[in-house]
């Protein structure tokens, strides 16, 4: 059961990406520049860290404030934050390939649904009968490589 929430837990940091790169791309734009909304992003998630490291009681360190933003524009560095610490907590449990194949089908899963709806400042591309059987391979694809 555990091995589930594992899995499930890997499918949805998968999500993550696509949901990141497309608030990330709204964000360069405003920011004029990849490098400064990368930085911005990452920020971010560091201040994520710093919630944790607070409810852990670790020592809390002074921060200085950054520019005022749109508040959905701060979320792509949580993402982030999530993306990394879940792949460093799933890997010893997975493995490298269940690991992968369960981000990749949330990251598939997500892109379809963001394309069909224009989400995040995505090119609008409808689903259809081939986006589900990709998404259902992709799917199938992990159970393979985890052996169900």
């Amino acid at each position: 059961m555990m091995e589930f929430f594992y899995v499930l837990l890997a499918f949805v940091a998968g999500a993550c990406a696509p949901t990141q790169a497309g608030i990330n791309s709204q964000l360069s734009g405003v920011v004029n520049g990849n490098m400064m909304a990368a930085l911005i992003s990452f920020a971010v998630g560091t201040l994520s860290l710093v919630a944790c490291a607070a409810i852990a009681r670790l020592h809390w360190p002074a921060l200085s404030s950054l520019a005022s933003l749109p508040w959905w524009m701060w979320t792509g560095g949580c993402l982030g934050a999530f993306l990394v610490a879940a792949t460093i907590f799933l890997v010893p449990k997975l493995g490298a390939a269940t690991l992968m194949a369960s981000m990749v089908a949330g990251q598939m899963l997500a892109s379809v649904v963001f394309d069909h709806y224009g989400w995040m400042g995505y090119s609008v591309h409808p689903f259809d009968e081939w986006r589900l059987v990709g998404v259902f391979l992709l799917v199938a694809g992990v159970l393979i490589i985890r052996g169900c």
